[in-house]
């Protein structure tokens, strides 16, 4: 499996803060069967800064301590981006971390209680500039969790969604969970990442939550997909296939390429 979302660099932002520690979470995840993470830390939210240098650093050092410890994880550098005016111009100031910096990909983080005005106009520059952010976990972002058709409008802007496993495990509440659920019976949802932090309270855990996912969408083999075929072709900078997304669970499931 691959996580395309972990805070796993040490000392960076509000994840581990000791090179044990995100040990501790690599030896998690290869448990778990995850053999790809992208490290992404917090950046442009006002707390953090961690420009694209600091991050590729971050994953060398980190590349270097897991070859020590002969744990079989590959770490890539990536960014849980919050969203800035001006995108394009931050991520080619290298401000705005891409995935794997090939300016491709990129997790874009809202604001958990309201949405930018200008988040449409955003998302159309990153596509017109041929990036094309992933809206990472709107499970837990208020107006989107209340709305849905706004996420269907983004998607159709060209945007890829990214669900957080623990919201789909009951980590964040039942209410989450719901959310959660309805988003991705809509096909609202292409991916599915940890969003980790830590070794114990929000844990590098994929599996879990392909299980339940596999069990909303009634298709293991698509619930699988979010976790290996559609992040793989992220990596790669490729175009993904991805359902027809839903506004309401009577419309038939066709494939937008991205």
């Amino acid at each position: 499996m691959i996580d395309l979302h972990c805070h796993i660099l040490p000392g960076v932002d509000d994840g581990p803060q000791s090179l044990d520690e995100s040990l501790a979470m690599a030896r998690a995840a290869v448990a778990d069967g995850i053999e790809t993470l992208l490290a992404t830390p917090h950046t442009l939210n006002g707390v953090y800064h961690n420009p694209l240098n600091a991050v590729q650093s971050g994953v060398a050092a980190l590349r270097d301590a897991l070859r020590e410890e002969d744990i079989p994880l590959r770490i890539l550098a990536g960014g849980d981006v919050h969203l800035v005016p001006d995108m394009l111009q931050a991520i080619h100031a290298g401000d705005a971390v891409t995935i794997d910096d090939q300016r491709r990909y990129i997790l874009l983080e809202l604001p958990s209680h309201s949405l930018p005005p200008n988040l449409k106009d955003e998302i159309f520059r990153l596509k017109v500039g041929g990036v094309t952010p992933i809206i990472t976990h709107p499970e837990r972002n208020m107006a989107l969790a209340q709305d849905s058709e706004i996420l269907f409008d983004l998607i159709e802007m060209g945007a890829l969604v990214q669900v957080t496993a623990m919201s789909l495990t009951g980590g964040f509440g039942a209410f989450v969970r719901g959310v959660s659920e309805r988003l991705l019976a809509q096909r609202l949802i292409h991916v599915i990442a940890t969003d980790a932090h830590s070794r114990e309270g929000r844990p590098p855990i994929l599996s879990r939550a392909v299980e339940v996912a596999a069990q909303v969408l009634r298709d293991s083999n698509e619930a699988l997909r979010m976790v290996n075929e559609t992040p793989a072709a992220i990596l790669e900078g490729s175009p993904v296939d991805v359902p027809e997304p839903r506004k309401s669970m009577r419309r038939f499931r066709l494939f937008h390429r991205f």
